[in-house]
């Protein structure tokens, strides 16, 4: 299929266009990769889209929220997010981001990544390949970009799933509740103002959300605390200052559940950012 007819850029974003964008596709045997390079501003929205090829999604500045598979995904730099071919996802900016994308040709991209979303860490050889084949000076090179296409195709292979990622709720009365949730991570409400607002009983929303989410609901609203305060600590913004306005009374409290997810503490991940 010729580069013209495989349709593989998302739509503009909601409200804005990239501030930049430059493309490289590069044939390599049976595999076809396709670098892409995009700047958003901070509250760019890409709506949901779907793409012939398979989507390896990075940002080097800035942190991503991605919708796809009923699971909300935070990707922020140095982590990533594969995207099957064909599934639809839609796209956040916090902060101004700096998005890598590598495209994959659907006959490689399953056995490459699978058919499945999943997020992993990018690794610094990977990051470098896909700004290497994005440099005007390679670009044109068909043969130098060529070869540093077939190392990004084994090094893809070889990533692993790690990813920060929520379930999402297909329940119209639990995703009121959760949109709420999200919108303010920070806001002390019990069980029963949830009930109240999804319009069902406490029985049932805490049915729901053990069926759609996979844990009780006070569980679900901690992992999400957590993912909201990963892009603040990103933007340099102090660790106790993040914990009070989530609602943690101590810093202790909230290192605790932030490593439980995270894998390692908020001023140690403030330190790395």
């Amino acid at each position: 299929m010729s580069g013209s007819s495989r349709k593989r850029a998302p739509p503009p974003a909601t409200g804005s266009v990239p501030t930049s964008s430059v493309a490289v596709r590069s044939e390599v045997g049976p595999a076809c990769l396709q670098a892409i390079a995009r700047d958003y501003p901070d509250g760019a929205v890409v709506g949901e889209h779907c793409h012939i090829d398979g989507q390896s999604i990075h940002a080097t500045a800035g942190v991503m929220e991605i919708q796809a598979a009923r699971r909300l995904w935070l990707v922020p730099p140095q982590r990533g997010l594969w995207v099957p071919p064909r599934l639809a996802h839609a796209l956040r900016a916090r902060g101004g981001v700096s998005l890598r994308t590598l495209y994959v040709a659907p006959d490689r991209a399953k056995r490459l990544l699978g058919d499945t979303p999943c997020g992993f860490a990018v690794p610094l050889l990977v990051r470098e390949l896909i700004l290497r084949m994005l440099d005007p000076c390679v670009a044109g090179d068909r043969d130098r970009n060529g070869r540093l296409a077939a190392v990004l195709v084994d090094e893809l292979a070889d990533l692993h799933p790690d990813g920060i990622s929520l379930s999402m709720p297909s329940d119209p009365r639990l995703a009121r509740v959760c949109a709420s949730i999200l919108a303010q991570p920070g806001e002390e409400r019990r069980i029963d103002d949830f009930a109240r607002q999804a319009g069902a009983s406490v029985r049932t929303l805490g049915r729901l959300a053990l069926h759609e989410l996979g844990c009780p609901l006070s569980a679900w609203r901690q992992q999400a605390r957590v993912l909201s305060a990963v892009p603040r600590l990103i933007a340099g913004e102090p660790v106790t200052r993040v914990a009070q306005s989530l609602g943690y009374e101590t810093n202790g409290a909230f290192a605790a559940i932030f490593k439980r997810l995270i894998g390692v503490s908020p001023r140690e991940y403030h330190k790395s950012c």
